[in-house]
């Protein structure tokens, strides 16, 4: 999910930290959202149901998607919680799974092939995007990444 929606963003514009900090963001909202939230989500202003102070967080629009901002970091990154999912999060929780960097470029450059292949209606609804470029192609891709980029288990 990840991979897709970071090739998603920077598809429709956004830089390359951003559109990973989008694509990390989106990714863990959706995994949250499939095992039901848990906590109270924080409001845009800052504050939460309990009305604590949170940081500041700002709304941000991709088509019909919104994902919090954080409006003081430096950049364009998304947050979720208190954190902030920022390019070096998404190099551990994506990136190293391809083994090395060349790697990673290959399927990175794979995935915004597949993206480009969408209009940009497509990109922009979050429908669309679930059902036209995400679902159809996770698995294959998904298969086809492990097999050719899983780094091979260290014998003991």
């Amino acid at each position: 999910m990840a991979m897709l929606q970071a090739a998603r963003a920077r598809s429709l514009g956004l830089p390359r930290d951003a559109a990973v900090s989008w694509g990390l963001n989106r990714a863990i909202f959706y995994a949250a959202a499939k095992r039901g939230f848990k906590g109270t989500p924080p409001t845009a202003s800052g504050e939460d149901a309990g009305g604590s102070q949170r940081p500041s967080r700002e709304v941000y629009r991709l088509g019909d998607e919104e994902a919090l901002r954080d409006p003081n970091a430096e950049g364009l990154l998304f947050t979720i919680g208190d954190k902030d999912q920022t390019p070096a999060e998404f190099d551990k929780a994506v990136t190293l799974r391809f083994g090395t960097k060349e790697n990673f470029r290959t399927a990175w450059e794979e995935a915004l092939r597949l993206v480009g292949t969408f209009d940009r209606a497509a990109l922009e609804s979050r429908r669309r995007f679930y059902d036209e470029v995400y679902r159809p192609h996770r698995d294959e891709l998904s298969d086809d990444w492990t097999q050719r980029f899983s780094p091979t288990p260290k014998a003991k």
